[in-house]
Formats: structure tokens, C-alpha cells, sequence
């Protein structure tokens, strides 16, 4: 009994010690498959935030190179269109710089008569990441311009020159006011994209801005700016709508814009806007010009301020009340904050009013003459 008692005594503390053990083991089980689900879902995330590389104009995988291309000095090329007349023959020379979704042949429509009567040189090209110019994944709003300055030189436009920017291509204007004012003969800001987050807009401006976009640009554009690592995924996905300027969404159309908006749907090379890859053509657009900038246009002191009469360069800015792709509070209010931008606002037009029948001679006799 005594032995009995022994036995129980002895076993008793062996069952005890067994049962926290296996509680352990199982839970150090259910730890690791929760640490494995964590890096497993982490990887697929990874998977699906990250953009595929681009393509590379020329190289194995990538799309043929068909016209005339620039090198850069750290290796990159820029995809350019020359028309007009020969710029060794040129009074005027103009670089166009094309907007969101857009590449160098979508450049201002320019009538062969003014370009003769004026001596036009008119030069466009395919911004990083666009149609054949290669990407730039370290774009940013400086680069850009200083891409221009050095596209001008490898082309040898001379000191000064012209430029006008249309949308996206609007915004870079700015970026070129700040960082190349002295290559600078005169500039035309078109419908240029704003950007929410720079210093010096009231925040009702900014509010009434920002409820003139549909509710999917509203959340493409903070995404753009906040969480810039998700925007291709913000972008790609299926779950719920994206930017509807990406996706050509034709409720961004107002009704001014909508019978011009099939200028953009016949483009014979649209396919090409886009064959290097989403990512450094559009998705990085978003990001550079939604971004966090260092400094705001809406701060710029005049930069030609001091040139006298014979050398001050003027800066023209038009936009149309009816624009449904970039709300035109915001240029206004950047006339309102810099006196010497000659502001243009065109109360019956929309965003696309650049390509209307007549406009693009009327911007550039603005530009370069002065005319109304």
C-alpha cells in the first residue's frame, strides 16, 4: 500500500510536468505558423506594391527605338520631335512639354503658317518613362528641369528659349521658373496640374479644389502624396476604382471638353504612350507632382524681376473654369499671389482647350508678341 502510495507519488508530479510542456511546444507551434502566415502575407503584399521594371527603349524585351533620342549625362535618353522651322534658321524657339499620359507627338498643334511667319523652331519630347524616352525611377521636380536645360544644350538651342507646358507638363513650368529662370525667354503655363500640399493656399481654396474632383481622384491623389510606395498597387488594383484620369474615365469630361476629347482617342501612337511600363511614365507623374516639394511656387519672387523692358521674359498662365481634370482654384489663386503672371482664365473652356481649333496659335502669339 505504502509502495502503492509510492507509485501514485511518484507519477503524479511526471503528469503535471508533462502537461505545461506540451502546452509550450503547442504554442511555440502556433507562434511560428502565425510568424509564417506574417512573412508569407508580407511577401505577397511586397508582390503586389511593387511595380514591375520598366522597359528599356532598344534593349532585349523592350520596344524599338524609332526616332531621334538625346543622351544625358548620366546615360539616360531623352526621345525628342523637331518641326517647325530649322533652328539654325529660327527667331523663335519653343520647347513643348507634354502632360499626363501624353508623349512628344502630342505637342502643341502649332499652324505651319505661324510657325513660317514667325521663324518657329518647335521642339518635343518624350518625358522619363514616356513612349522612348527612358525612366527616371529618381525623378524629381528639379530633374526634370534641369533634363530640359540639358536636352537644350545637347540640341544646341543657344542661352534662352521658350517653353510652354500643357497639364502635367504645366506643373514642370514652375519647377523650370525655379531652377533654370536664367535659360528662360518667356513661358506658357496651360491647365497646369496643383499641387494640394504647397505652403501658401488658404485652406478654403485648397477645400473647394479639392471637392471639385470625384471622390476616386480625391483618394488617388492622397495616396500619391502620403503613401507614395502604394500607388501602383492604388493604382492596379480591381477591388475599387483608381484615378479616373488614369483610367480614361470618361465622366472627368466636361461638356466642353468632351468633342475635343476625341483628338486624344484617334491618336494613331497612343499605344505607344505607355509601352515602357505604367509605373515611371504615370504612377511617378502622381508622385512628383502630388510629392512633397521643398518649396512652392506660390513663394516664387518674381525671377526676371531687374531685367528692364528689353529683357524681361513673360509668363503667361491660362486655365478654363469648366475644368473637371485639374480645378482652376488653384491657378487662380497662384495669379492672385504672383502679379507678374499674366493670368488667362477662359470662362467656356475646359482642360482641353489647348488642342481646340485656333488656340495653339493664339497661345503662342501671346507668348512670343504679346497679342490677346
Amino acid at each position: 500500500m505504502a509502495a502503492s502510495a509510492r507509485r501514485e507519488g511518484s507519477t503524479a508530479p511526471g503528469k503535471s510536468g508533462a502537461l505545461p510542456a506540451a502546452a509550450a511546444r503547442s504554442g511555440a507551434l502556433r507562434r511560428l505558423a502565425l510568424a509564417l502566415l506574417v512573412v508569407l502575407f508580407s511577401a505577397l503584399l511586397y508582390g503586389q506594391i511593387q511595380p514591375p521594371p520598366s522597359k528599356i527603349p532598344g534593349a532585349p524585351g523592350g520596344p524599338p527605338v524609332t526616332t531621334p533620342r538625346a543622351r544625358l549625362r548620366d546615360g539616360r535618353h531623352l526621345a525628342y520631335l523637331e518641326s517647325g522651322v530649322p533652328k539654325e534658321e529660327a527667331k523663335y524657339k519653343i520647347i513643348f512639354v507634354h502632360g499626363f499620359d501624353c508623349c512628344r507627338h502630342d505637342v502643341l498643334n502649332v499652324s505651319q503658317g505661324l510657325l513660317q511667319e514667325l521663324g518657329i523652331y518647335l521642339l518635343s519630347f518624350d518625358r522619363p518613362g514616356y513612349a522612348e524616352s527612358d525612366a527616371h525611377p529618381a525623378r524629381t521636380e528639379k530633374s526634370i528641369a534641369l533634363d530640359i536645360e540639358e536636352l537644350a544644350d545637347n540640341l544646341q538651342l543657344g542661352p534662352k528659349f521658350h517653353l510652354v507646358g500643357f497639364s502635367m507638363g504645366g506643373e514642370i513650368m514652375w519647377s523650370c521658373l525655379k531652377h533654370i529662370p536664367h535659360r528662360l525667354a518667356g513661358v506658357a503655363i496651360l491647365a497646369p496640374v496643383g499641387n494640394f500640399w504647397w505652403s501658401g493656399f488658404p485652406p478654403e481654396v485648397v477645400e473647394e479644389a479639392w471637392n471639385v474632383q470625384f471622390p476616386q481622384d480625391r483618394r488617388a491623389v492622397w495616396v500619391a502624396h502620403h503613401l507614395p510606395w502604394l500607388t501602383h498597387w492604388w493604382n492596379t488594383q480591381t477591388l475599387f476604382p483608381g484615378s479616373s484620369v488614369k483610367s480614361k474615365n470618361p465622366v472627368i469630361l466636361s461638356k466642353e471638353d468632351l468633342p475635343l476629347s476625341q483628338k486624344f482617342i484617334d491618336r494613331p501612337y497612343k499605344d505607344q504612350v505607355r509601352q515602357l511600363g505604367e509605373h515611371d511614365s504615370l504612377h511617378r507623374d502622381m508622385m512628383v507632382g502630388f510629392g512633397r516639394w521643398s518649396w512652392s511656387p506660390l513663394e516664387m519672387v518674381n525671377p526676371f524681376a531687374g531685367a528692364g523692358e528689353d529683357g524681361e521674359v513673360k509668363v503667361h498662365l491660362w486655365h478654363g473654369v469648366e475644368d473637371l481634370y485639374v480645378p482652376v482654384q488653384l491657378s487662380r489663386y497662384i495669379s492672385k499671389r504672383l502679379p507678374w503672371v499674366i493670368y488667362h482664365e477662359l470662362p467656356t473652356a475646359g482642360h482641353l482647350f489647348p488642342v481646340a481649333d485656333g488656340m495653339p496659335d493664339a497661345i503662342v502669339r501671346s507668348l512670343l508678341l504679346g497679342d490677346e
